[in-house]
């Protein structure tokens, strides 16, 4: 069986550089010559635009509201024509980023990688680490672009090149604080249209949050599952007494439900709750999935690319989880079906991711995004184009302010 010079280096995880490349006369030197021109990569530009995307109606959930995903759109180009997008989502009550902090650290970001290698990801992620302190879902754009000249790069879908095979997964929706009867009928309309679990934000007063969910679990009956997220909204006596008298209501797990910063009265809550306790706001990077494992203090983790800084760090956390034997969930902020679609590799990555909260752009006005994820009643499917496997439609992009 004879094989094509491109389909021979696209064998090789090249096929993204094999179009100008020179006939070779032996696969040795098709191997040494790919290798060279995959060391010859090199960052040329990159673009910087505000990615602003309207709401259908305010997002609240305990701790803050948001009428609009006011975003960050990155496009890093080569010398070799591959180029990666990524994007920023800000979520100022959580990340304390905004989108002009995001560019102004974007910029910086710039001026420091033109010129390097895109496929050097470690080295270049230690080189901007110190952003994601102040600016992590800006880091997280950088991340999720270099990743996705990385696939290019090896012709293969993010998720495969990552070691992942479950390109098929169920996510949750999100029902956001609200009166009673509006939450009772989006969680009811969430339920008809075939999704398995909801997600129903909690942190108010404990009791007024227990008639909200008693109301969900009776319209939609005990088939659905529910998941419930505090923020961060309730004292750790409320939080226990909250849960203790949940429980009845058969809860999968509750996240955040006291002060990131609280430690001890997370894993006080542990202690106490009949309902498993999942880490959201209290995780940020993999320093602090090794202290919330010290500590003992939550069952499950959340991660977010926004909020660890992007792909790569993401499963740095979830390979600390897996070897403390804790599962992960990933979730998200409300970004567009790009950065969702960058957080649904992560998950189709690793094995000990098992939840998943992808629901982000469900209430965005319009969809940019070509490509990319697909999402049917709560079953998600990665596609299996190179790297993201996703762009924004260009016309969008033409409407947009460079920074």
């Amino acid at each position: 069986m004879s094989l094509s010079r491109k389909g021979f280096l696209k064998m090789l995880g090249l096929g993204a550089l094999a179009a100008g490349s020179k006939a070779y006369a032996l696969p040795s030197q098709a191997l040494g010559r790919a290798r060279a021109d995959a060391k010859k990569l090199k960052i040329t530009d990159v673009e910087i635009f505000l990615f602003d995307v309207p709401l259908v109606s305010p997002f609240r959930i305990a701790i803050g509201e948001m009428t609009a995903a006011n975003d960050l759109l990155i496009r890093i180009h080569t010398d070799q024509g591959v180029s990666g997008v990524g994007e920023a989502c800000p979520f100022p009550p959580i990340t304390g980023e905004t989108q002009a902090t995001n560019a102004a650290a974007a910029k910086a970001i710039r001026d420091m990688i033109i010129g390097k290698d895109p496929l050097a990801i470690d080295d270049l992620l230690r080189l901007i680490g110190p952003i994601v302190h102040s600016n992590p879902s800006t880091v997280a754009a950088f991340d999720m672009a270099l990743f996705d000249i990385l696939g290019k790069v090896a012709g293969l879908p993010l998720f495969r090149l990552l070691g992942g095979t479950k390109n098929v997964f169920e996510t949750d929706i999100t029902t956001g604080l609200d009166t009673l009867e509006n939450m009772v009928a989006e969680a009811k309309g969430h339920a008809e249209k075939g999704y398995k679990t909801l997600k129903v934000k909690v942190g108010l007063d404990p009791d007024e949050d227990y008639a909200h969910l008693e109301a969900i679990r009776r319209t939609v009956g005990p088939q659905v599952a529910i998941r419930i997220d505090a923020n961060q909204g309730w004292t750790v006596p409320q939080a226990v007494y909250a849960l203790k008298k949940m429980a009845p209501l058969a809860i999968q797990f509750c996240e955040q439900p006291v002060l990131a910063s609280d430690t001890a009265g997370l894993k006080a809550v542990r202690a106490q709750s009949p309902i498993a306790i999942m880490a959201d706001e209290a995780l940020f990077g993999p320093a602090d999935a090794i202290k919330l494992i010290r500590a003992e203090a939550c069952d499950t983790f959340n991660i977010k690319l926004m909020k660890a800084g992007g792909m790569l760090n993401s499963i740095r956390i979830a390979h600390i989880a897996d070897a403390a034997n804790v599962r992960c969930m990933v979730g998200c902020m409300l970004e567009t079906r790009l950065g969702l679609t960058a957080a649904a590799h992560v998950v189709a990555s690793q094995a000990n991711i098992i939840y998943a909260d992808l629901d982000g752009n469900t209430d965005q006005v319009g969809d940019p995004i070509v490509d990319g994820i697909t999402a049917q009643a709560g079953t998600l499917t990665l596609p299996e184009k190179p790297g993201l496997g996703c762009d924004v439609d260009p016309a969008f992009v033409k409407k947009l302010q460079k920074v």
